[in-house]
């Protein structure tokens, strides 16, 4: 049997949209509408509300932090690779801070950092040799889960959602950390955001163009991808509510 935990795993590789690609995905989907179905009962109830809110932000730190123990026991930690500055990492503390504190500006940023980056991890997943039922096969589909039933539980029970403002504030967001991560990439010899070089496995990046002309390529992309996140949104002001009004300056109930 293999080692579960080594990093040398020999055990079967993962397959896309296998049968144990789909089964989490199901999972998951299951996950996403009981929380929907049970809203209204955290809503109404303070301490359900504040146990959800607490259990979800522990699971998010307690899975980052047996991630980076994983790697410290198998020596393969380093601050080039292994601190969470990609976008999902930064969701996941994000994340468990929003829920606790349920911090709008957190929820802005995690709707279109985590919510969009989550989904398309769990659709296209990136974790090598690691299949089932090695240890980083279910931290990773735990991970970025839960970063998007963080993101549905604000929305759901606390009525937060983004606005039109949210897209642009946090785009300008997103190029200040941009910045900051290209100083850190060059302190640690990083590539964190693929800024420095295109990933070594093939992603969309391979058609934006030759570095550094790809990272402003990526600047569109994300912009388009932020308007395409919100566009559920509009279509439903323009639908249902046309007339939606800011509640508590930026927070936005659901009707």
């Amino acid at each position: 049997m293999p080692n579960l935990f080594s990093a040398d795993y020999s055990g079967a590789p993962f397959q896309f949209f296998g049968i144990l690609h789909l089964i989490p995905l199901g999972i998951l989907a299951l996950m996403y509408g009981l929380l929907y179905r049970q809203r209204n009962r955290l809503r109404s109830n303070r301490v359900f509300d504040l146990q959800g809110r607490t259990i979800l932000a522990a699971v998010l730190i307690l899975q980052e932090l047996t991630l980076n123990i994983w790697r410290l026991v198998n020596h393969t930690w380093t601050p080039a690779t292994s601190l969470p500055l990609h976008l999902c990492g930064v969701s996941v503390i994000l994340s468990a801070i929003m829920l606790l504190n349920r911090n709008y500006l957190l929820f802005e940023i995690n709707y279109f950092w985590g919510l969009g980056g989550a989904i398309q991890a769990l659709l296209t997943p990136d974790i090598g040799i690691y299949g089932f039922p090695h240890f980083r096969y279910f931290q990773f589909f735990v991970s970025h889960g839960l970063i998007i039933l963080a993101v549905l539980y604000m929305t759901f029970v606390h009525g937060y959602r983004p606005q039109l403002k949210s897209v642009w504030k946090v785009f300008g967001i997103t190029n200040v950390y941009l910045i900051f991560i290209a100083g850190f990439n060059w302190l640690v010899g990083g590539n964190y955001l693929f800024i420095c070089y295109k990933p070594v496995n093939g992603s969309i990046i391979d058609f934006l163009g030759p570095w550094p002309w790809y990272v402003l390529s990526l600047e569109g992309v994300g912009l388009i991808s932020f308007l395409i996140y919100y566009l559920p949104w509009l279509i439903r002001d323009k639908l249902f509510s046309p007339e939606v009004s800011d509640v508590e300056e930026e927070r936005v109930k659901i009707s």
